[in-house]
């Protein structure tokens, strides 16, 4: 029996293998330009567009650099980077993740590591990280939940824990065709690779 096809190609002409990425294969552009057409919240929002998964993660990093002002660049990269991923996979809501099972993460899990090791980052990252990170996710969940996805402050403190005011002051949520997301990606992506 044939086997099925397990890789996809990509804008910039790699082909990415999902059950054996390499990090040779990856290139910011294409994930770029995947998440700047991935629509967070299924879509489900407010707005002339989508809240792309490349427009959250621009907010993750904020909101991550606003709570750990000493993190190396290399930290602030991991948080940029942290729903990398799903340039090819698309953005499952939490409800479908758990419908799917282990496959989901453990395909998570392998794409996360390629792509942090051709960024120059650990694997896996530490512990403290990963949970600073998901710190700053948890935020931006729930001010995209508040502002553009229909939630009241309540049912998004229930959903995502009620936020420090001094946290989310000064944030705001940003919707943007993809082409102006995918720049501004690249370039925060850019930058911190200089400052490695």
């Amino acid at each position: 029996m044939k086997q099925p096809r397990a890789w996809q190609r990509m804008l910039s002409g790699r082909r990415l293998d999902l059950l054996d990425p390499t990090p040779v294969d990856i290139e910011i552009e294409d994930i770029a330009h995947g998440l700047a057409f991935v629509a967070r919240w299924n879509g489900q929002t407010f707005g002339d567009w989508p809240y792309s998964v490349a427009e959250h993660s621009l907010l993750v990093e904020q909101i991550f650099r606003k709570s750990n002002p000493a993190a190396a660049p290399r930290w602030q990269l991991a948080a940029l980077l942290h729903d990398a991923p799903e340039y090819v996979i698309g953005d499952m809501i939490s409800p479908v993740k758990a419908a799917v099972g282990l496959g989901y993460g453990a395909l998570d899990d392998k794409l996360t590591a390629a792509i942090h090791i051709r960024f120059g980052l650990p694997a896996v990252l530490p512990v403290a990280m990963k949970k600073a990170i998901k710190a700053a996710d948890t935020v931006s969940a729930w001010l995209e939940a508040v502002h553009i996805a229909g939630f009241s402050e309540a049912e998004a403190d229930k959903f995502f824990g009620k936020q420090v005011p001094q946290l989310i002051k000064g944030l705001s949520i940003e919707l943007r065709p993809p082409v102006q997301v995918r720049a501004a990606f690249i370039s925060r992506h850019t930058e911190l690779m200089s400052k490695l």
